[in-house]
């Protein structure tokens, strides 16, 4: 046991760090393994013990106070990249059969819809601008 340097001590902390963040998905394990990857580096470069342990502390609670609140706030936040009918949600088309309340034919995004309006007793004619509001199903819905 005395054979061993402190930073292989250290080095084998993190790495029983990383077991529990990989287990469990928990970044804060994470940040505490990058704790003693630093404790092991004052190791190495001749650093006592006081200043591993204060270094190992520093960098966690630094890392945990930064980098936690931000991961939270990322993992809140809607997808910023629309895809499937989110993405048509919003966008322009062009009437190429009159839509009322129960039927048409849009051209959107460069394929043919059937569509009907938003409003029951509102119709569209042919070359109409509009824009989709909602997708149901293989019906947009149009205003």
């Amino acid at each position: 046991m005395d054979d061993i340097d402190a930073w292989v001590w250290w080095l084998i902390g993190a790495a029983g760090l990383g077991i529990p963040l990989v287990m469990t998905a928990m970044p804060e394990f994470g940040m505490l393994a990058v704790g003693a990857v630093a404790g092991a580096l004052t190791a190495g470069l001749g650093g006592g013990v006081v200043l591993q342990v204060v270094l190992f502390t520093a960098v966690s609670v630094a890392l945990i106070a930064v980098v936690r609140p931000v991961a939270a706030r990322h993992r809140t936040q809607r997808p910023q990249l629309s895809t499937g009918i989110d993405a048509l949600k919003g966008r322009q088309a062009v009437v190429l059969e009159r839509v009322d309340g129960s039927d048409g034919r849009i051209k959107l995004a460069g394929e043919i819809w059937s569509a009907r309006s938003l409003d029951p007793g509102r119709a569209y004619d042919v070359g109409q601008e509009v824009d989709v509001v909602e997708i149901e199903g293989a019906t947009a819905i149009i205003m």
